[in-house]
């Protein structure tokens, strides 16, 4: 038993609730689809817990479909608290109640539950890049979306929708994403075709999507960024700002939004009774060279 306490295994005395000395121990959901943005979300959430004594049990999905079978992997183990960072649906944000585990989810929504979370501003942050992108006389857009089960994917697609409409410019073509480098070269194609290669701006769900869709432009079309086409991300991954690429987007907080996670979290697993809270964050505008702004 206490190997087994050690290791962080949750026999059944635990899962009942016989014991109740805490194990020290998060666990953290987070999606791959992130892709570059997923290794610094996870760098500064284990930085930040471990700062706490607090070590990290890993469940990395390759979808945010996947969450189901991880949770299954969750319940297994003892763990003090969840951070995740993929989407759950409103049973399974129950479950967490269910087996006295504390979650805060990051980015991500409650559907319709009442739960603790940290977000990146998707909406406004989404706004400011299509504000840029109009005032600067970009009439022709195409959007490149997000897999359909992104929470965050979904906010910036609808309201870049909005914006152009709201704009005058009627629905803009879309192609659908996966927050990969190969949707970003292949949704470009496909927006280019669909166009008839009118298109004067692309907006992308995230940064990796637009540095394919840059790549696709001016190699495999010969098109100049940000002559001929601007192309715009978001999230402010690391990559995103090497000299070949400078992509225009909205850089989230990780760092801030890293540790208020931290912080929810562990005041819950310190006085569980304490109530649910939403902490937004503002992201930061990037003017990079992958698109003509004002």
């Amino acid at each position: 038993m206490e190997a087994a306490r050690e290791l962080g295994y949750r026999p059944n005395a635990i899962a009942s609730g016989l014991i109740t000395k805490r194990s020290n121990m998060v666990a953290v959901l987070i999606s791959t689809q992130a892709r570059l943005y997923y290794p610094e979300v996870l760098a500064q959430l284990t930085q930040t817990l471990s700062a706490q004594d607090m070590r990290v049990l890993l469940f990395d999905l390759k979808t945010e479909g996947d969450v189901e079978a991880a949770l299954q992997q969750v319940w297994r183990y003892w763990v003090d608290g969840a951070i995740v960072a993929a989407h759950l649906t409103a049973a399974q944000i129950r479950a967490f109640d269910d087996h006295h585990v504390p979650i805060v989810l990051y980015n991500r929504s409650g559907e319709g539950e009442v739960v603790s979370s940290v977000f990146c501003d998707s909406v406004a942050g989404e706004r400011v890049l299509l504000d840029a992108l109009l005032s600067a006389g970009h009439r022709h857009f195409g959007i490149i979306t997000g897999p359909n089960d992104s929470y965050t994917g979904r906010q910036r697609v609808e309201t870049a929708k909005l914006l152009i409409n709201e704009a005058g410019f009627g629905p803009p073509l879309v192609a659908e994403g996966t927050f990969d480098y190969g949707s970003g070269t292949r949704g470009l194609h496909q927006l280019m075709e669909a166009s008839g290669g009118k298109l004067d701006a692309v907006v992308c769900a995230n940064d990796l999507m637009a540095i394919g869709a840059i790549d696709a432009a001016r190699l495999e079309m010969g098109l100049k960024v940000p002559d001929d086409l601007s192309i715009v991300g978001f999230d402010g991954a690391g990559a995103a700002s090497w000299i070949g690429y400078q992509v225009t987007t909205i850089q989230q907080p990780v760092e801030r939004m890293c540790r208020a996670a931290v912080a929810m979290l562990m005041e819950r697993i310190e006085a569980p009774e304490t109530a649910s809270e939403v902490r937004t964050f503002p992201g930061k505008f990037i003017p990079g060279t992958s698109a003509r702004i004002a």
